[in-house]
């Protein structure tokens, strides 16, 4: 008996093509990520959350204005709104860090904050891990010119591991100076953390933080709130999505912003690559557990055959767990030859966040992720037996 018997994670619907013994074969491969998650709601029954004190250290991480400023995870220090708002107030030459593949929740909550800084007065530019900023988010950054300096402080915002600061901004991975966050588990790796899980967005405290420093807002930042907001609750969709989030999209909307273009910018339009990417994943999507858990590996070639850009790859994690009778919906997206980012969305009977844990990732309840390597099929086992140790703990 193979070890997928033996584990009861047989896969379910075996005629169907593509499978992961194909994927593998095409050396399939991906790894995951915590933090492009979506949020638990407030009041929800909150899991055991972890903050990891664990820090990465950049690989020749340049000297902020010449000063040796790394920090460790025993220089932490939580702070709340009116503290992180001062710690703002007395700073300049702000850098404001985005994660990995950013989502619209970390660019607009950035993007509102620098927006708040420059009207103060203040010197602060949004850093992305990439070159470009992706298009559809292209009027966050209307009217904001470029500015040239050196930061003497550095925040990063929606950010819970340092991990997540991919390509530019690796370097400054061990010299935030505050963490603007929102996710259940995250790593201890800034000077100073604001954090609230409770928070359907990281927009949320980002807001707040502005009204503290006596900002007024303006259309531009109301619309990057909104859409910060509504893509991390799926445009209210969402289990995260509370009456607090509906209040400050009101607020939002109250600027006059195109709330219906934003929406859909975010959630409606897809280019063909996307949709030809959507029809090669689930031609390949495996179910596990009687239906239960749904895989649904994205590879380099699909990527390739498809023509999709990363700007295509946002909102296909939640397809699996868009299929009626499955608590457990996995997207594994091949990043390199054996290396998988693991995106995992959870209904009530099971804990994202738990199962990614188990993996050393994180993120929210019903949203997580996490880093895998090994093929594909060795890939499915770990994320398999991690949801079915959540799911049937009893057995």
């Amino acid at each position: 008996m193979n070890e997928e018997k033996e584990l009861g994670l047989a896969a379910e619907g075996t005629d169907t093509p593509a499978t992961i013994e194909e994927v593998d074969a095409e050396r399939g491969a991906v790894a995951a990520v915590a933090g492009d998650e979506l949020p638990r709601p407030a009041g929800a029954v909150q899991p055991t959350a972890r903050t990891i004190n664990r820090t990465q250290p950049a690989d020749s991480a340049p000297a902020i204005n010449g000063a040796d400023t790394t920090h460790t995870a025993a220089d932490s220090r939580t702070v709340d709104v009116a503290q992180a708002a001062a710690l703002l107030r007395d700073a300049d030459d702000i850098f404001l860090l985005t994660h990995e593949y950013p989502d619209g929740d970390t660019l607009g909550s950035a993007f509102a904050l620098c927006r708040a800084l420059r009207a103060m007065g203040k010197r602060a530019q949004v850093k992305l891990c990439a070159d470009t900023l992706p298009g559809k988010y292209a009027y966050m950054q209307k009217g904001l010119a470029e500015q040239e300096f050196d930061p003497r402080f550095i925040c990063a915002v929606d950010v819970a591991d340092p991990r997540l600061l991919g390509g530019n901004l690796v370097p400054y991975a061990d010299k935030v100076d505050l963490c603007i966050d929102h996710h259940e588990s995250r790593v201890a790796y800034a000077r100073h953390t604001l954090a609230d899980a409770s928070c359907a967005a990281a927009a949320m405290l980002a807001a707040a933080v502005i009204d503290a420093l006596g900002v007024p807002w303006d259309a531009a930042i109301a619309a990057c709130i909104y859409t910060a907001v509504a893509t991390d609750t799926g445009c209210f969709k969402y289990t995260n999505t509370d009456a607090r989030a509906h209040l400050l999209a009101a607020r939002a909307m109250g600027y006059a912003i195109r709330t219906g273009a934003i929406n859909r910018a975010m959630f409606d339009v897809k280019s063909r690559a996307r949709i030809e990417l959507e029809r090669l994943a689930l031609t390949g999507m495996r179910f596990y557990m009687e239906g239960r858990v749904a895989v649904m590996p994205v590879t380099l070639k699909m990527v390739a055959k498809s023509g999709a850009r990363e700007n295509d790859m946002e909102g296909l994690a939640p397809l699996p767990r868009q299929i009626e009778g499955v608590d457990a919906g996995v997207m594994l997206r091949e990043l390199s030859a054996n290396v998988y980012k693991v995106s995992v969305r959870t209904g009530e009977r099971a804990n994202a966040a738990a199962i990614c844990q188990t993996l050393g990732g994180g993120g929210h309840q019903r949203a997580a992720g996490c880093t895998l390597t090994g093929s594909c099929t060795q890939v499915v086992r770990k994320i398999l037996a991690a949801v079915k140790d959540e799911m049937n703990p009893e057995e």
